[in-house]
């Protein structure tokens, strides 16, 4: 996560122990006054970083789009061939470390907040700011996808369409992957890449 703040703020230790209790126990059952005694500081003072729990909640969403749009452009750059391009996005999506796997899990979590405009300004914006990286991180697949289809190694369909269906399946390994289950990342990467390349081959 990258965060520019001054060397006092204690805004990254906030997010990190939000992400922490909200991955682990679930936002709805984590006391907002709790991550102020994780931090260290008393209630009052979470409101100088965040105005209330749920916006503290939607920029963690929205900083893990802005990484996942990141991952994917830093993923394909250079790659020519739109089947190598292709599983090499699915591979960045998936590597992950426990804290990472927490992230988007809260994230995938609570994708339906995106939906509805917030009463709060901040929140708000950080929603708006979020929507609008969801469909830049749409754009980006489908545009892959597409040029997968004009170079005749896609099925032709809608690329939109299919680039959904695709990010659906990989992000869907948030809901229940577990750094302690019975499969590693590695396998399930391996897995999924492997069935995301069927869906979309010609």
């Amino acid at each position: 996560m990258t965060l520019r703040d001054g060397p006092r703020s204690k805004r990254g230790l906030i997010l990190t122990a939000a992400i922490e209790r909200f991955g682990e126990v679930g936002f709805e059952h984590t006391k907002w006054a709790s991550i102020a005694d994780e931090v260290g500081i008393g209630q009052t003072a979470l409101y100088h970083y965040f105005e209330s729990k749920a916006h503290c909640l939607l920029t963690i969403m929205r900083l893990e789009l802005a990484e996942s749009l990141e991952r994917f452009t830093a993923a394909i750059e250079g790659v020519d061939d739109p089947v190598e391009a292709l599983g090499a996005a699915v591979t960045s999506a998936l590597e992950a470390t426990p804290r990472d796997a927490l992230q988007r899990r809260i994230l995938q979590s609570h994708m339906d907040l995106l939906a509805t405009p917030r009463q709060s300004e901040k929140e708000e914006a950080e929603r708006q700011t979020s929507r609008a990286l969801v469909n830049s991180i749409e754009e980006a697949w489908s545009l892959l996808i597409a040029k997968g289809m004009g170079a005749g190694v896609f099925a032709d369909a809608d690329p939109r369409l299919m680039a959904r269906l695709v990010l659906g399946l990989v992000v869907s390994v948030w809901r229940w992957y577990r750094p302690d289950g019975d499969m590693s990342l590695d396998q399930l990467n391996r897995h999924v890449r492997d069935t995301t390349l069927r869906i979309v081959r010609a």
